[in-house]
């Protein structure tokens, strides 16, 4: 009987150390999957049209150390709502960002890729 728990703490015990090597629910594995899909959607929304990332896309409006400067929150905000962050805005662009309508999943997601861009 003491044997047959020690195997099952074992087991116990090694699955939980692979469930935290590989980051866990929630955890940083979990994180860089979804910076993997929101970097996705970036690319299937046509983001860099209007945006540019390390070089590659328009260029009048890098995205490159945003996740410096912008909660989660704000980021989201300048998906879904663009003209309510706009307005808060000092000096006004001169193309104005469209709206989008996401996925609940999809919009965390970019979020996530768009809150990742730090220097």
């Amino acid at each position: 009987m003491r044997a047959m728990i020690a195997v099952v703490a074992g087991v116990l015990v090694a699955s939980g150390l692979a469930v935290s090597a590989a980051g866990g629910p929630g955890g940083a594995g979990a994180q860089d999957a979804k910076v993997a899909a929101g970097e996705k959607v970036y690319a299937a929304q046509k983001c860099a049209m209007c945006h540019a990332i390390a070089g590659k896309g328009m260029k009048a409006y890098p995205l490159d150390g945003v996740g410096d400067k912008l909660p989660a929150d704000d980021i989201r905000a300048w998906v879904v709502t663009p003209d309510d962050m706009a307005a808060k805005q000092a000096t006004k662009a001169k193309m104005k960002m469209k709206a989008f309508k996401l996925e609940a999943a999809d919009l965390d997601a970019l979020v996530a890729y768009v809150g990742s861009l730090k220097k």
